[in-house]
């Protein structure tokens, strides 16, 4: 709770919650506790992301976002990359993700195996709702299959599938599903070719080591 949601007067002590509603006590506290909460998952995550900007070992980085809550294969976080909530986050094996990217995980986020998530890639899973008198969050949850190329500064919003192959140009906004094997661009994203390979089994191989 913040010193402008507790007011005093003669009458007593009154709550109010940020639209200057007033609260029972019982409300107060309950949302004193989330509120504490908050600060001690957003202190957890200002260590997650220490880390992450200044130890240049995956493996100690991995290590770390599995603590965290995260689950990740065999794969590759790069150094600065940012989340939301790790707990909501599963990364399967052979997957790269790019300098700088952004993993939502407030609703849940699946990543699969042989993914290659290019630089400053944002995936998010919430978002505010327009329409709403509160300007609520609204969330939905994002899966990204095997296989798929993410270029570079992409922005992925939530609710969406790409399937398994798909191909998503660079600085691209996608907005909804991307069909197995597409190849997608644009703002919003939309279907510019297909992939000729239907049946990859390739494997990316090794990260940079001190990155």
């Amino acid at each position: 709770m913040y010193s402008e949601n507790i007011h005093f007067s003669r009458a007593g002590i009154k709550f109010t919650d940020k639209h200057g509603r007033e609260l029972s006590v019982n409300e107060a506290f309950s949302k004193a506790f989330v509120r504490f909460h908050n600060w001690l998952a957003d202190f957890g995550l200002m260590l997650v992301h220490l880390i992450n900007d200044n130890i240049p070992s995956h493996s100690l980085r991995n290590a770390v976002f599995r603590l965290a809550g995260g689950q990740i294969g065999n794969s590759v976080v790069h150094m600065s990359a940012r989340f939301f909530s790790p707990s909501g986050i599963k990364i399967g094996d052979d997957t790269i993700v790019g300098y700088r990217a952004f993993l939502d995980g407030r609703d849940k986020l699946v990543i699969g195996s042989h993914v290659d998530i290019a630089s400053e890639v944002m995936i998010y899973n919430s978002e505010h709702n327009l329409d709403s008198q509160d300007f609520h969050a609204a969330q939905s949850p994002v899966e990204i299959g095997d296989y798929v190329f993410i270029g570079p500064r992409v922005i992925i919003l939530p609710g969406v599938k790409v399937g398994k192959g798909a191909v998503i140009a660079a600085g691209a906004v996608v907005t909804k599903d991307v069909p197995e094997f597409a190849i997608v661009g644009g703002v919003p994203a939309k279907i510019i070719g297909e992939r000729e390979n239907k049946d990859p089994h390739y494997k990316l191989g090794r990260a940079r080591l001190f990155q």
